[in-house]
């Protein structure tokens, strides 16, 4: 008998099996990584041509939710696991792989799929997406990452605190170090608030909605949504909070423009702005920086109830149109204007109140973009540092003697926050004074020393939003 007789037939080639639910994440991050996109803009257009495709369930959007941003959220952490199961630097693994391993690892690490499921599924995601030979490649490095559960990994991979407390902090709650120290700086705390803050970041936020006042209500939101599925804000009268899985487009207020989407730290910011009380006139209001139009709606909701007017201004012409198309039904008069804060087409002293809510690095809203932590640097605090003071300068000549001026952004970082206005202040010879901004967030807790406030995620539920109020003297 020949040799041949005793051989085992070859196997059949099969197919790889296409999960529509990873392959979606995969996208998803893939676009992420090449065009440095953000997945609450990429993800919502993917869902919707999936809901498209039979068979794909709310249960599929959910989990493809899950997948993106906790990958996105753990990228860190799991990037350290990923090397030390790889022999190779993680530079040298390719881009797409990479996305793969790190999907594969949120499934084995962050979620309760099963270990053979999330293998498996990896697997097949990687024949679909990178070819046979790599899934070898990928099959290998999760199978790795499965001898140990997450909090195993973490001591492993992790220096231990009493060696380095911001190392261990960067890699077990997945922030770049610079930001763990920065976040820590900020907090002036122990161990235990960088911690609670690390965490709060890395939970999904709340969906909030604003009622805009003498368009919609509270009570209208709440009814639309029902009671299983919405709770009033915790500090704002205009908030309701949705449960996990609202649908904020599918409310007819919504649609219609009476409410929106607004994180509650925000509201709180121009809520207080409008709460300080003036001597004089109190009819002309400017936003400054009012793209992408949340802050503006609001403010221009009040000042119709007060019989003010709103000039709402935009660099960006087509962030200039997102804040035309939030302020369209306005009941009250504005104008919205596509102009450079820091070269104002408008007078010294025109405006009772001025918004100014400066572009920063985004560090007080990691919670709703986690990318964002790995695409910033230290080196772009020094570049927004001449703009961020440059608008408050102008905000200050625009505002009349006895005008209140609001310096807003949604970061914590000191070198965005009090250093701005100090420092404007001091080396300016700006006429103003702080007011205290406190009194004006009633019923807020744990606001500080004062004069102005930090709002933070696992304090307040909200974005890591800063305020500080100043009144023009001179």
């Amino acid at each position: 008998m020949n040799d041949r007789a005793h051989r085992r037939p070859a196997k059949p080639y099969r197919r790889p099996k296409k999960d529509p639910v990873r392959i979606l994440a995969f996208e998803a991050l893939r676009a992420v990584d090449e065009r440095d996109a953000y997945a609450n803009l990429v993800l919502p257009p993917l869902l919707r041509k999936a809901r498209e495709q039979e068979g794909f369930e709310a249960r599929d959007a959910a989990l493809a939710t899950e997948l993106v941003y906790g990958t996105l959220r753990r990228q860190g952490t799991y990037d350290a696991i990923i090397a030390s199961c790889v022999d190779r630097p993680l530079r040298e693994v390719d881009p797409p792989v990479l996305d793969v391993l790190s999907l594969g690892a949120h499934q084995l690490l962050g979620t309760r799929i099963p270990p053979h499921a999330a293998v498996s599924a990896s697997v097949e995601l990687a024949r679909v997406v990178l070819g046979d030979g790599r899934a070898k490649f990928v099959n290998a490095v999760l199978r790795k990452i499965t001898a140990h559960d997450l909090d195993g990994w973490l001591e492993r991979v992790a220096p231990p605190y009493e060696d380095d407390p911001e190392e261990h902090l960067a890699v077990v709650h997945s922030h770049p170090r610079w930001i763990v120290s920065a976040l820590w700086d900020a907090l002036g705390g122990g161990r235990a608030g960088i911690e609670d803050l690390l965490d709060a970041d890395n939970e999904r936020p709340e969906v909030t909605l604003v009622a805009r006042p003498g368009r919609a209500t509270t009570e209208e939101l709440l009814a639309a949504v029902g009671e299983d599925s919405g709770l009033p804000g915790r500090w704002s009268p205009h908030a309701v909070r949705l449960a996990e899985g609202g649908e904020p487009g599918a409310l007819e207020a919504v649609r219609e423009g009476r409410a929106g989407v607004q994180d509650e730290g925000s509201q709180l910011v121009a809520l207080a702005l409008a709460a300080v009380p003036l001597e004089g006139t109190d009819t002309r209001w400017l936003d400054g920086c009012a793209g992408p139009g949340g802050k503006a709606a609001l403010l221009g909701a009040l000042a119709a109830r007060r019989g003010a007017a709103l000039l709402a201004s935009e660099k960006q012409p087509h962030r200039a149109r997102l804040v035309e198309r939030a302020l369209a039904g306005n009941p009250g008069p504005y104008q919205v204007i596509a102009a450079d804060g820091t070269r104002p087409p408008w007078r010294e002293g025109t405006f009772d109140r001025v918004l100014m809510d400066v572009p920063c690095t985004g560090l007080g809203a990691l919670r709703r973009r986690p990318e964002a932590r790995w695409r910033r640097r230290p080196e772009d605090l020094a570049g927004f540092a001449p703009l961020q003071r440059d608008l408050l300068r102008e905000a200050l000549r625009a505002v009349r003697v006895g005008g209140v001026v609001g310096y807003a952004t949604c970061s914590p970082h000191p070198a965005e926050t009090k250093a701005v206005v100090t420092d404007v202040l001091k080396r300016d010879g700006v006429s103003a004074e702080w007011i205290d901004a406190r009194p004006y967030m009633q019923g807020v807790p744990a606001l500080g020393d004062g004069p102005d406030v930090q709002l933070w995620p696992h304090l307040h539920g909200t974005d890591a939003m800063y305020l500080a109020l100043l009144r023009r003297t001179a």
